[in-house]
C-alpha cells in the first residue's frame, strides 16, 4: 500500500477510533491529528490497548517495545497478508465497539529467551543461532534439560515459538504449531547431516 494512502487510511480509523476512546496516544513524529504524541516509554503505563496499524513486522516491533508491559496488542492489517494482523479494515469499528463492551478473547503467546554474551533477547517468533558468515558451517551441540540430543554442523539453528512457526520457521521446513501449544520448533538450517530433521519439543520447565 502507498504510503499516502496509508497515512490517509490509518487518519480515517483514528477519526473512528475518537468517537469512543478518551484520549489517543501515538508515536511521536506520525503527525496524525485527534492525538497525543509521545515517546512509547512515556505513554505505556496510560493505555489499556495498543492497536497496531501495519503488517506482522510491525506487530513484531511494538511487541519488542513492549515486551515488559502487559498491555494487549490489537494488530489491523494494512497489508496483503497478516498471521498476526489479521484484522480487516474493514471490521475496525466494529472490532472497537466490541473491544470497549468487553466482548472479546485476550490470546497469550509464547516468548522464547536467549542468553548470550551478557546479553537477554527475547523472540515472539524465533531466535536465531547463526555463525555470522555466508555460507559458513558452525558445529554446536544441542541439549535439552541437560540431555545430550545431537551434535552437528549447519548454518544454523532455529528456534521458533508456535507464533514463529508460520514464519522463518516454515520456510526452512518446520511444521505448523497451532499458538495455543506450549511448544518450541527446533529446525537445524542446512545442515550437514542427511538425518537432521525439525524436531517439535515442550516448552515447558520440568520441575
Amino acid at each position: 500500500m502507498h504510503l499516502c494512502k496509508s497515512y490517509a487510511v490509518v487518519q480515517g480509523l483514528i477519526e473512528v477510533l475518537s468517537k469512543t476512546a478518551s484520549s489517543i496516544f501515538a508515536e511521536e513524529g506520525t503527525k496524525l491529528s485527534l492525538v497525543i504524541e509521545k515517546n512509547y516509554q512515556e505513554f505505556q503505563d496510560q493505555i489499556d490497548v495498543l492497536i497496531v496499524f501495519g503488517g506482522d513486522g510491525t506487530l513484531l516491533g511494538a511487541a519488542r517495545n513492549f515486551i515488559t508491559s502487559d498491555i494487549p496488542l490489537l494488530g489491523i492489517n494494512l497489508g496483503t497478508l497478516g498471521f498476526l494482523t489479521d484484522i480487516n479494515i474493514e471490521n475496525f469499528e466494529s472490532v472497537i465497539h466490541d473491544i470497549l463492551k468487553g466482548e472479546f478473547v485476550l490470546e497469550e503467546r509464547s516468548l522464547v529467551q536467549a542468553n548470550f554474551a551478557n546479553q537477554e533477547v527475547f523472540g515472539l517468533n524465533e531466535i536465531l543461532i547463526h555463525s555470522g558468515s555466508y555460507a559458513q558451517l558452525m558445529r554446536y551441540r544441542l541439549l535439552i534439560d541437560g540431555q545430550m540430543i545431537y551434535e552437528q554442523r549447519s548454518d544454523g539453528l532455529i528456534v521458533a515459538t508456535p507464533t514463529g512457526s508460520t514464519a522463518y520457521a516454515l520456510s526452512a521446513g518446520g511444521s505448523i504449531i497451532h499458538p495455543e501449544l506450549d511448544l518450541w520448533n527446533i529446525i537445524p538450517m542446512m545442515s550437514q547431516s542427511l538425518s537432521s530433521r525439525p524436531l517439535i519439543v515442550s516448552n515447558r520447565k520440568n520441575t
